[in-house]
């Protein structure tokens, strides 16, 4: 009973095509459960001194990041900072991070940049995904455990924020806070895709999206999440009126030059959520 709850839980997490739940309800019934092996050997630093790191508690949050695509797209370092500090708040639970690098001087120059001194496990060998074949989707290669390293709950609570409000309701059990019924609005962006055309990469870029709250009730916007660290957005919190408009300032730092097409999800309480935009251009 518990894990069918579970499963049906997760499938309402996502916004997606009906083939992609079917995939999301495969994932949850194959890991549900399922204990995560760690290796005997398991070394952690904090920007590139060795720690020692105790990771037993009674949750652990654990992601694996593979060396596939932009790894600075994949960590998000300064969105799992402000994690981190929320659930040393609460103090049942460890983090753990396990890196597996396609360029490990890369990788170091984003902890430095970052400021990230949260304890990281550099997998040289990717020996920790050999020993439980983690999938492929980077959405789902993040895990609560509980404290037998058993899988509670599956998903990126930094790319999905309702994923981390399942994360926290687990961990937090009888105290986290009530959830509160939302009235659901609609919600109109006139240009949904940013075109910052073609500059210097070392030149940071700014722009900005406009929504219009055309529902009837207040919209209120949960979380802008972007698909790059290289990416961030800045947007007002408060409850925006019905007929009226707010403004989604964006900023883009290339860390290299590229052509780039990045994604933002803006999730709020409308029937439309998550409002995607985008933007693109040319760091030459």
């Amino acid at each position: 009973m518990r894990k069918l709850l579970f499963l049906l839980m997760m499938c309402c997490l996502f916004s997606c095509k009906e083939t992609d739940k079917d995939r999301i309800n495969r994932l949850v019934s194959e890991w549900s459960g399922k204990e995560i092996v760690f290796p005997n050997d398991m070394e952690f630093t904090s920007l590139g001194n060795d720690t020692n790191y105790l990771f037993k508690n009674e949750y652990t949050v654990m992601t694996y990041v593979d060396s596939i695509g932009c790894t600075g797209c994949k960590l998000k370092l300064p969105q799992w900072k402000e994690l981190i500090n929320e659930l040393d708040s609460i103090g049942n639970t460890s983090v753990l991070f396990f890196l597996y690098p396609k360029n490990e001087k890369e990788l170091t120059y984003l902890l430095k940049r970052d400021r990230f001194t949260h304890p990281v496990c550099i997998d040289e060998t990717d020996s920790f995904n050999k020993l439980n074949h983690f999938p492929s989707d980077m959405m789902f290669q993040t895990f609560l455990l509980d404290k037998e390293n058993k899988v509670v709950a599956i998903g990126n609570p930094i790319q999905n924020p309702k994923v981390k409000e399942l994360y926290l309701q687990i961990i937090m059990g009888d105290k986290a806070p009530q959830k509160t019924a939302r009235m659901q609005t609609t919600v109109v962006c006139p240009i949904a895709m940013l075109d910052m055309g073609e500059f210097d990469w070392r030149q940071e870029q700014t722009g900005s999206f406009e929504l219009t709250n055309t529902g009837n009730h207040p919209l209120v916007i949960i979380d802008a999440v972007t698909s790059c660290g290289c990416t961030s957005v800045v947007y007002d919190k408060a409850p925006l009126p019905p007929g009226k408009s707010t403004e989604l300032k964006v900023r883009y730092k290339a860390d290299h030059p590229e052509h780039f097409n990045k994604t933002i999800s803006v999730h709020c309480n409308a029937e439309a959520s998550p409002v995607k935009l985008s933007i693109k251009g040319n760091a030459r």
